[in-house]
C-alpha cells in the first residue's frame, strides 16, 4: 500500500472520522460493531430479544455519487448508485501498477463468488503513473488481471477526491440503500469484509431492501480474441541448446521454442492451478521470471506465491518452495515447503544461490540450492527507494533481476529506479553486511517521494527518469531496461550511469519501423539479438543490437490453450405454474415468451435469451436428447420464440421450461440484470386448436 501525500488524510476530516468509526473490529471474534450508542448499552440485547436483525451500520450516511470518471470499462454503459440500490457495493480504488492492488483481486473474486446475487464490486481506477490514465491501457490491465467487474477510469481522480481516499488499494463499503458504511485501506481485509457484508445482507434481507437478482456485465474479455501468446512476461535464453523460454503468463504456461521460432515444447496445461506432474498435467498461475541450472528450470509462479522447478530431462514439474498462500507483508524465512511467499516476480542464480525478486514485500530473497531454507536477503520491507545496508535500504516492488556474477542489478518498478545490490558479502546469507545502491533514478527523497519521481528522461544517475520498469538484461557492461510504461527499451552504461533510449517511440504501438512496443516486460540476449516480450501486444520482437532492425518472432505451431468452460447452473430461479394447455401438434410445441420489463428497460442483446426443457416424472413426451439442453431463442422486441420437439402427437404430461434472460436500461445500460423463470406447463396433446403456448415473464 502506498499513499498520495497531496490528498487530505482521512483522519483530518470529520467525515472520515465518521466513516472510520463504522469499522471497529473485535479481534477475538472478528465481530464488527457499528456506531454502538454509548447511552443505549442494552440496545443489542433488546433487538435480539425482539427477534429483529440489527442494522450493523445505523449511523451510515448517503454516499457520494460515482460521476466524474472519463469512461467505464467491463460494462455496457455508466452505472449510478441508484442503479445499484438493493445491492451491497464495494468500491475498489486501485491503480494497475500496484502489487498490493493485485493482491486484493483474489479477495474480491472470493467475495463476488460467495455473494454472487447480493454484491456488486466496482473498480475505481485512479492512476498513479501517466501511462495508467489511458483507457486503452486500463483495458489491457483488466484483461491481464482477468477482472470481471465494472471499472471506472477515474483519470482525473474526481471520484477518489469525492470519497477522500489517500492510498492504494482502498475498499469502500456501501449498503443496499446507498449509504456509506466504511473504508478498509490496504490488503488483507477479506475476513473483515466477509463478516460485514454478511451482516449487511442479513439486515437488508429482513428489511426487504435487498435485491437478489443476479447481474450481468459486458466484459472486455468477451471482445478479446484468444492469442497464441497472452501477455508474455519474462524471457530466458539457453544459448547452449539454442532455446528460448517464454513465460506465457496469461495462458498460465511456459513455452519453449528454438531461437529461430520453431516450437519445441509447452509446459503446463493452460489451466490456472498449482498442480505438479507432467507437462500436460502441470498447472501454473500467471508465471513470470525464470532461470536455468543444468537441466532444471526454476520458475517464479507469481500468483501462486510459489517457486516451481521443471526437470527438462524427465519433463516433470514440481514445487520447490512456498505453500500456495500469500505471505504477510514482512514475513520471515524458514523451510522451503513451510514458508509462505509473496509474489515472486523474477529469478537469478549466482554461485549456487537462487535470488528472488519478491515484489510483494519489496525485498530480495535468497535460497542456497540444495538446502531446505529460504529467507529475506535485501530490503527492509518498507516501500521506498533508499540506499544503505542490505537490511536497512529500501526497495519498491522489485520486478526484474540480473547479475554479472558479482553483483545483482534490479529494477524497482514502483520506484522507477535501477539498483545495484551486493551478492554474498559473506558465506552466511543472513549476514546484513553489504549494500543497496541506486544507479539511475531518484533515491533517498523525503517521505517516499521517490515513488512518484517518474518520467521519460535520458541522463546520468539521479537526473534520469523511468516509468515503472519491469525487465532487465545485462550485456557487455550495459544494462538494457524494459521501461514498461514508457513503451521503450532503455540502455544504462554502468561506467557512467548514463541512461539513453535504445528503441521505442514512447507511444504504444505495433510498428517495427520505427519500432514500437506496448508495455514490454521481459528481455533476453543471444549473440547480437535482443529478444523482447512485447507484453500488451501479445508478441515477441527480435532486435539486432548492431543495426536496431526488428522483426516479430512468431512461434510456429503454437496455439492458444483450450478454454476451460463450465456450464453455470440457473440462478435466481423461481417456479411459475400455468393452466393446462390443450394443443394439437405436428412436430413440436411452439413457445412465445412475452417479457414484462420495468419502464426504461429492454432485453440485453449481448445476453441472448436461453431456454431448456425437461419433463416431469417419467414422461417421454419430449425426446431424451432434447431434454436439459440449453438453447438460444429467437428474439424480437420484448418477445422470444422457440420450438420444442415432441415424441408423440397425443397424450399428456408436464413440461418444465426454464427461460434465462438479461435486461438493462435502454437495452445497453451499465447494470444488466439476469433472471431465470421455470414454467410448469401441463399439456394435453391432440385436444386443442393450435400448438402455441404463450408465457408471460416478469422480473421478480
Amino acid at each position: 500500500m502506498f499513499s498520495v501525500s497531496s490528498t487530505p488524510r482521512p483522519h483530518s476530516s470529520p467525515v472520515w472520522r465518521r466513516i472510520l468509526a463504522c469499522l471497529i473490529v473485535v479481534a477475538a471474534g472478528q465481530t464488527l460493531l457499528a456506531h454502538a450508542d454509548d447511552d443505549q448499552p442494552d440496545k443489542k440485547v433488546d433487538a435480539k430479544a425482539r427477534g429483529k436483525v440489527e442494522n450493523p451500520f445505523p449511523k451510515a450516511f448517503p454516499a457520494p455519487d460515482l460521476e466524474g470518471g472519463i469512461e467505464w470499462l467491463n460494462v455496457g454503459g455508466p452505472i449510478t448508485l441508484k442503479d445499484l440500490r438493493g445491492k451491497v457495493v464495494v468500491l475498489d480504488f486501485w491503480t494497475f501498477c500496484c502489487i498490493n492492488c493485485m493482491h486484493v483481486l483474489p479477495d474480491l473474486k472470493f467475495l463476488e463468488q460467495k455473494y454472487g446475487k447480493e454484491l456488486v464490486v466496482i473498480g475505481v481506477h485512479s492512476a498513479k503513473f501517466d501511462n495508467e490514465k489511458e483507457t486503452g491501457n486500463i483495458r489491457k490491465a483488466i484483461l491481464r488481471y482477468e477482472i470481471e467487474h465494472p471499472v471506472i477510469n477515474d483519470a482525473n481522480m474526481t471520484v477518489w477526491r469525492k470519497f477522500q481516499i489517500n492510498s492504494w488499494p482502498s475498499l469502500v463499503l456501501i449498503d443496499p440503500e446507498g449509504n456509506y458504511c466504511g473504508v478498509a485501506p490496504g490488503e488483507g481485509n477479506r475476513e473483515l469484509l466477509d463478516t460485514v457484508i454478511g451482516k449487511l445482507i442479513a439486515y437488508h434481507k429482513s428489511k426487504g431492501t435487498l435485491d437478489e437478482t443476479p447481474v450481468n456485465f459486458d466484459l472486455e474479455r468477451n471482445r478479446a480474441p484468444a492469442t497464441p501468446l497472452r501477455f508474455p512476461g519474462k524471457l530466458l535464453v539457453d544459448d547452449a541448446n539454442h532455446r528460448l523460454f517464454v513465460s506465457d503468463s496469461n495462458n498460465n504456461r511456459i513455452v519453449v521454442a528454438g531461437l529461430d521460432g520453431k516450437l519445441i515444447d509447452v509446459i503446463g496445461s493452460g489451466a490456472i492451478g498449482s498442480k505438479d506432474g507432467s507437462y500436460s498435467e502441470a498447472q501454473f498461475d500467471h508465471p513470470q521470471g525464470m532461470t536455468l541450472v543444468g537441466d532444471t528450470l526454476y520458475i517464479a509462479d507469481t500468483e501462486n506465491h510459489q517457486l516451481r522447478t521443471v526437470d527438462l530431462a524427465k519433463r516433470e514439474v514440481a514445487t520447490l518452495g512456498g505453500t500456495g498462500k500469500q505471505a504477510s507483508f514482512r514475513a520471515g524465512g524458514g523451510r522451503l515447503n513451510k514458508t509462505e511467499l509473496n509474489s515472486p516476480w523474477d529469478l537469478c542464480v549466482v554461485d549456487g544461490v537462487l535470488y528472488i525478486a519478491m515484489a510483494g514485500p519489496h525485498q530480495l530473497w535468497s535460497h542456497k540450492l540444495g538446502t531446505n531454507l529460504i529467507q529475506p536477503y535485501a530490503g527492509s520491507g518498507r516501500e521506498d527507494i533508499t540506499d544503505g545496508a542490505l537490511d536497512s535500504g529500501a526497495l519498491a516492488q522489485p520486478s526484474g533481476i540480473a547479475s554479472d556474477g558479482h553483483v545483482l542489478y534490479v529494477v524497482d518498478s514502483e520506484g522507477s529506479a535501477l539498483r545495484r545490490i551486493t551478492t554474498r558479502p559473506k558465506q552466511d546469507l543472513a549476514d546484513p553486511v553489504g549494500e543497496i545502491k541506486t544507479i539511475a533514478g531518484t533515491h533517498d527523497l523525503p517521505r517516499g517521494a521517490s515513488l512518484f519521481a517518474f518520467g521519460d528522461i535520458d541522463g546520468a544517475g539521479d537526473a534520469a527518469r523511468f516509468q515503472h520498469p519491469l525487465g532487465i538484461v545485462l550485456h557487455k557492461g550495459v544494462v538494457f531496461v524494459a521501461d514498461s510504461y514508457n513503451h521503450k527499451i532503455r540502455m544504462v552504461d554502468l561506467k557512467t550511469s548514463t541512461v539513453s533510449t535504445f528503441l521505442g517511440t514512447g507511444k504504444p504501438g505495433t510498428g517495427l519501423d520505427p519500432v514500437q512496443f506496448a508495455e514490454p516486460a521481459g528481455m533476453a540476449i543471444s549473440g547480437d539479438n535482443l529478444y523482447v516480450a512485447d507484453t500488451n501486444n501479445h508478441r515477441l520482437v527480435v532486435v539486432n543490437l548492431q543495426d536496431k532492425k526488428a522483426k516479430e518472432l512468431v512461434i510456429e505451431g503454437l496455439r492458444p490453450p483450450k478454454p476451460v468452460t463450465q456450464e453455470s447452473a440457473d440462478t435466481n430461479t423461481r417456479l411459475v405454474a400455468i393452466e393446462t394447455q390443450k394443443l394439437t401438434v405436428d412436430a413440436g410445441i411452439s413457445f412465445q415468451v412475452d417479457f414484462k420489463l420495468p419502464d426504461g428497460f429492454k432485453l440485453n442483446p449481448l445476453l441472448p435469451v436461453k431456454y431448456k426443457v425437461a419433463t416431469e416424472g417419467n414422461s417421454t413426451l419430449v425426446p431424451a436428447e432434447h431434454q436439459n439442453v440449453r438453447s438460444e431463442a429467437t428474439t424480437e422486441g420484448d418477445s422470444a420464440t422457440f420450438k420444442v420437439p415432441v415424441s408423440k402427437k397425443t397424450g399428456s404430461g408436464t413440461l418444465l421450461v426454464s427461460v434465462t434472460y438479461g435486461y438493462c436500461r435502454d437495452g445497453k445500460g451499465g447494470l444488466c440484470k439476469v433472471d431465470t423463470i421455470k414454467f410448469k406447463v401441463p399439456v394435453e396433446l391432440g385436444a386443442g386448436p393450435s400448438a402455441l403456448v404463450t408465457l408471460n415473464a416478469e422480473p421478480k
